[in-house]
């Protein structure tokens, strides 16, 4: 198996030449961050990640969590790394600094989380649910509820849960059945959820659940949700944990077809005298909070797309090299990387994780900008832009991800499909990312409806105009090949556009039938708009004195081969939508 190592020269080019993280440092009041502390922090990280996490990853995949006397107990090792973790201050990175945050860009923060994304997958998971729900928390907790948990969570004292999915509503969020019965200043929770990642361990003294919950009077539908928070130690009049446990607990763990590192567990609250909870926001307003923890996830679960599909390329790389099969005339022996065939395997992962990798910093360093800008109109727009880029990050890069680790597996041929050489765990790990935190089919939806139909396509005609005027500014005739691609796929994107918004509103089967071509069509023109912008900084780079010239060069090469090979994609995409639901639609039941 490979060692993992941040892939840091395209990481430093994509946040200091493609998202202008320095332009970002300055706004937030952060020019030390920008002077050299970045390139510091992310070196350091990939030293946790490679020397710490990645040997652990093997080791997650074989042994995995365990349930013993009501407790699930983790990998060996993990607990370890996660105080390590901690000791370093790396849950606090991008927090907020009034609660005990460093306040550091969260375009910077994406990166870090590449690092321990790729380096243990399974591992991972735990900091990135904390993440949410500290997200959660401080849009809509009460102020007593941030001053006792938040600072907690952001330290990674505690980690944090989300607890939606229930076995007879899955993504049904309205069929839901557990219940919140008020008691004094807190409720009583009933129910069972199912599918909880990380809802329990020993790394903490203390587990915060997230819990979606419906009051006895509560409206029905979506509109009767209400959001809770149940700790698993409940607290003292301090803030600090007791010996009193909750009623809540992990009662089975999933067993699954990967990421056996993380513990998924089905929770039961209230099987004694209800776990005591308290309520997040407004009674029965809980969808708006949960969509805030949800959103912030579903773009950490694309940036696990890429996180994955970067270790898995890395380890194909290392064996393509080291793998002799062949023969040349003369009677030598060859590696396999010299094969066309691997090598447009290689070259396809290689291109396609450097789009994946540019989507998902930009979609956050948007987070920034929008965070940062006073001007309510701008800042509207930058939302807007957030929320549009959120379903495509998620959907189009965790559905990338299958074919890169797929790749992978093909580029090791026979080996790949034995489990000692590792390659297929990260096979097996992806497969996940296109289902949790909604899946690729939610997501399209997403896209479709609420980002697309609902503004008239307001938004996406905004980052349209954007990626044209970016593709008029190339004028290199190096990058030629590069900007026609990009330009017949803009006039695809335009053209399924433009039929979406005239069909969907008579027929209301046309926007689910293609919605996940629509999102994959925008996928790869947002790759492609960002492989290319990145090609002619590349280009203007190579002029100045020092400059890496072989990696400057690989940019502009990947950028070739991703407009030749990935671009043409989004004319089948479009075919697919033109195709309409008629056939998708056509048979009835009984004829499948």
């Amino acid at each position: 198996m490979s060692d993992y190592r941040y892939p840091y020269q395209d990481g430093i080019f994509v946040l200091n030449e493609l998202i202008g993280l320095e332009q970002i440092c300055h706004q937030a009041g952060l020019d030390d961050v920008a002077d050299g502390l970045a390139e510091a922090i992310l070196d350091e990280a990939t030293k946790m990640g490679s020397e710490q996490l990645a040997p652990l990853n093997r080791v997650g995949d074989s042994t995995g969590a365990t349930l013993k006397g009501g407790q699930v107990h983790e990998t060996p090792g993990f607990s370890d790394a996660y105080r390590h973790f901690c000791e370093g201050g790396w849950p606090s990175l991008g927090a907020d600094p009034e609660f005990g945050g460093q306040g550091l860009p969260a375009a910077l923060a994406v990166a870090v989380n590449e690092v321990w994304q790729s380096a243990n997958l399974a591992w991972s998971l735990c900091p990135l649910l904390t993440q949410g729900a500290i997200e959660s928390i401080s849009a809509h907790g009460s102020d007593q509820l941030k001053q006792q948990y938040l600072p907690k969570l952001i330290s990674g004292e505690w980690t944090g849960t989300m607890n939606l999915t229930e076995s007879d509503a899955g993504t049904d969020l309205a069929a839901l059945k557990t219940r919140a019965v008020r008691d004094g200043d807190h409720y009583r929770i009933t129910g069972q959820k199912i599918f909880i990642t990380w809802g329990d361990h020993q790394m903490t003294d203390n587990v915060v659940h997230l819990v979606l919950a419906r009051l006895p009077d509560a409206p029905a539908g979506v509109k009767g949700i209400s959001l809770f928070l149940v700790p698993k130690f409940l607290l003292d009049e301090n803030g600090n944990t007791t010996d009193q446990r909750n009623d809540a607990y992990a009662v089975s763990l999933e067993h699954k077809l990967g990421i056996h590192g993380s513990p998924t567990c089905v929770m039961s609250f209230g099987d004694n005298d209800g776990a005591i909870g308290y309520l997040i926001g407004e009674e029965n307003k809980g969808l708006a909070c949960m969509f805030t923890m949800m959103n912030d996830a579903r773009q950490g679960v694309g940036l696990q797309g890429l996180a994955i599909s970067e270790r898995a390329y890395q380890q194909a790389l290392t064996y393509a090299k080291e793998r002799i099969q062949g023969t040349l005339r003369d009677g030598s022996r060859i590696s396999i990387i010299k094969h066309p065939d691997v090598r447009r395997m290689l070259m396809q992962m290689k291109s396609c994780t450097q789009a994946m990798r540019a989507l998902t910093y930009v979609a956050k360093a948007e987070s920034d900008q929008h965070a940062a800008e006073t001007d309510p109109a701008v800042k509207a727009k930058r939302k807007a832009r957030v929320d549009l880029y959120t379903p495509i990050v998620k959907g189009w890069i965790t559905e990338l991800s299958q074919e890169i680790t797929y790749l992978a597996v093909q580029v090791h041929g026979g080996m790949g499909f034995i489990e000692e050489t590792g390659v297929a765990q990260h096979y097996r790990d992806a497969r996940i990312l296109t289902i949790y935190e909604g899946t690729t089919g939610i997501q399209a939806l997403d896209l479709i409806g609420r980002k697309t139909l609902a503004d008239g396509g307001e938004a996406l005609s905004a980052l349209i105009a954007e990626i044209n005027s970016d593709m008029s500014e190339i004028t290199d005739p190096k990058l030629q090949s590069v900007v026609t691609s990009m330009q017949e796929s803009l006039s695809n994107a335009i053209s399924a556009q433009q039929w979406i918004l005239d069909k969907a509103a008579k027929d209301a089967n046309v926007a689910g039938a293609v919605s996940v071509h629509f999102m994959m069509l925008l996928g790869y023109l947002c790759g492609g708009w960002l492989m290319a912008k990145s090609a002619n900084r590349a280009l203007s780079l190579q002029a100045e004195e020092g400059a890496d010239q072989e990696f400057l060069e690989s940019k502009i090469v990947c950028a070739r081969f991703y407009a030749e090979q990935m671009l043409p994609r989004t004319v089948s995409s479009l075919n697919a939508i033109y195709s309409g639901d008629e056939s998708t639609m056509a048979l009835s039941e009984d004829q499948f």
